[in-house]
């Protein structure tokens, strides 16, 4: 932090209290505008219950310590965490005051919605990873962006930087949202107004394909990407994909910018139980029942290991001493680990976690604080403790 220029310090303030958080998080609708993702006209898909007693369960809480499962998500600053083991419901419980049916954003777990469109619409034919990016979104000819494939936005293997500024990724996060929500402006802000024009000043600082940059630009270039090649917003096409056909409860909604465009990268606000319904889903590959959602392949693609850049990556907030243990495919992150694990992930503590080996399922909501004092929750060793102890149990 030392390092940024002065000017460049308002920037990295972030937000370190839970309950700012928390307003942000489950206020979409009412701070600013929003674009609905219609859950379609179909019956609402009741998920079976078959709910087990595991608040007292006891999880690894951070740094080697251990505590009762309940007790972590409010040390956690947890929202809501819901459990589908075999895709029943075995626990659901909701914090501070949110409900089963309220929306919650889920942050960059959003970019991950964006994957699994964008692997439909190739599945389709509409474009190849190999294509420029350029070509359908010809407003971003000569930028990082615009020169790139969709292969490197899908992988983000794009090194960039933005209004000729040194990247600073902290920092480059704020003033997204600086671009799509007017009140988070400091004094005297005179950057982009709409995702486009901030996708045009960026410009490549390194070669594509060869290094995992993990950032926000990737994402919203294919959301553009996809909207151009369809011809649809990226909200009817999450609708008319994958929301209408899951059962969702409620409709969701995605944050607007100026220019009507949703923030794909991180504007998504959705229910609890409907975000586990599409990681159930995605646990019964793309299916549900005997209806293909999406294509298997796509399903296949998201949780294999792929080759290259991305085939060791570590979480954006990890430590850079930490061991690169997971992968990263179409914004979905790849556990590694024995259970055949992998997450969808955004800051704050929103995540979906989907184990095929553990037929497991959890979708969690959170308004965890963001400081260099606070260490992150480990979320994956309680989720993977949960199935364990589920398979054990019989459950």
């Amino acid at each position: 932090m030392s390092q940024l220029p002065l000017a460049e310090l308002k920037w990295t303030l972030g937000f370190t209290d839970p309950v700012q958080v928390r307003r942000q998080a489950t206020a979409v609708g009412e701070t600013g505008p929003t674009r609905r993702v219609w859950r379609g006209d179909g019956p609402r898909r009741e998920l079976p219950e078959q709910l087990q007693d595991l608040s007292r369960l006891a999880v690894e809480s951070g740094g080697g310590g251990a505590s009762p499962l309940y007790q972590f998500l409010v040390d956690s600053h947890s929202d809501g965490m819901i459990v589908l083991h075999r895709g029943a419901v075995v626990y659901e419980q909701y914090l501070h005051g949110l409900r089963r049916q309220d929306l919650h954003l889920t942050a960059s777990m959003a970019k991950a919605f964006i994957g699994l469109l964008a692997g439909m619409l190739e599945d389709q034919g509409l474009f190849t990873r190999d294509d420029q990016v350029a070509a359908y979104v010809p407003e971003l000819a000569g930028t990082a962006f615009g020169d790139a494939t969709i292969r490197h936005l899908l992988d983000m293997t794009t090194q960039v930087a933005y209004g000729g500024r040194k990247f600073h990724r902290e920092v480059e996060a704020h003033r997204w949202w600086a671009v799509v929500a007017p009140g988070m402006r400091p004094d005297g802000y005179d950057g982009p107004t709409t995702l486009l024009d901030r996708l045009k000043t960026a410009r490549a600082t390194g070669p594509y394909g060869e290094v995992f940059h993990y950032e926000n630009g990737s994402c919203e270039a294919m959301g553009a990407l996809i909207s151009r090649v369809t011809g649809a917003t990226v909200s009817d096409l999450m609708s008319e994909l994958i929301w209408s056909k899951i059962g969702a409860d409620e409709d969701a909604r995605y944050i607007l910018d100026a220019a009507g465009v949703e923030t794909a990268c991180g504007g998504y606000a959705a229910t609890l139980r409907d975000i586990a319904k599409v990681g159930e889903m995605l646990r019964c590959g793309g299916a549900l029942g005997d209806r293909q959602i999406v294509p298997a392949s796509v399903v296949r693609a998201i949780s294999t290991v792929p080759e290259g850049a991305t085939a060791q990556v570590r979480l954006p907030r990890a430590s850079a001493n930490s061991p690169a243990t997971m992968s990263y495919r179409d914004y979905w992150w790849i556990l590694n680990d024995p259970f055949d694990s992998f997450m969808a992930s955004g800051i704050h503590g929103q995540r979906l976690f989907v184990s095929r080996e553990l037929d497991l399922v959890v979708a969690h909501f959170g308004s965890q604080i963001i400081s260099p004092c606070v260490a992150t929750p480990p979320f994956p060793e309680v989720f993977t403790r949960l199935g364990t102890q589920l398979s054990m149990a019989g459950v």
